[in-house]
């Protein structure tokens, strides 16, 4: 995109009236990512966190409005406490903080390790160590039904989209 001085100007504009980039995008008939790049050339004020503004306006609209405004960032929140199971021989609560979740893994017997190709397809074919150095093998446990893996490494390969969600935040 070519930037003239009056694009520019009503880039400015906009960012000074606190518009997202999104929005100053859509009004300029430009990309967000255009707005992004000529607000870091022109060394346009940081926006802030748009998560902190929203918690901002609502701290802001739940005080008196005799109170100053007075704007903080929130304090860390205390790292949870770990559960601990209970043992098998007492009953468990009806109610409890936290279901009880499955095992992620089979106990499975520790896969060997063989140090060149698959001997058979029935064999597990999960790579162990750095291809062409002389330590590079497969594993050599027998595969799960179906798949090219062993219980063990299939557990690792083959993740539902929703548990890696859950284990990104």
């Amino acid at each position: 995109m070519d930037w003239s001085a009056e694009a520019i100007e009503t880039l400015r504009a906009l960012w000074a009236e606190g518009h997202s980039t999104a929005e100053i995008g859509r009004r300029m008939g430009i990309s967000k990512n255009a707005v992004v790049g000529k607000a870091h050339r022109l060394h346009l004020p940081a926006r802030p966190s748009p998560i902190q503004r929203e918690q901002a306006a609502a701290s802001a609209s739940s005080r008196p409005s005799a109170a100053p405004a007075v704007v903080s960032t929130p304090a860390p929140r205390p790292a949870a406490p770990a559960v601990v199971p209970a043992p098998a021989a007492t009953a468990a609560p009806a109610a409890t903080a936290v279901p009880p979740r499955a095992p992620s893994r089979a106990a499975a017997p520790p896969a060997q390790v063989r140090p060149f190709q698959r001997s058979s397809a029935r064999s597990c074919c999960w790579p162990i160590g750095e291809p062409g150095t002389p330590d590079f093998r497969f594993c050599s446990a027998e595969a799960f039904a179906g798949k090219p893996y062993c219980l063990e490494h299939a557990s690792v390969a083959y993740v539902k989209a929703r548990d890696r969600r859950e284990d990104a935040a």
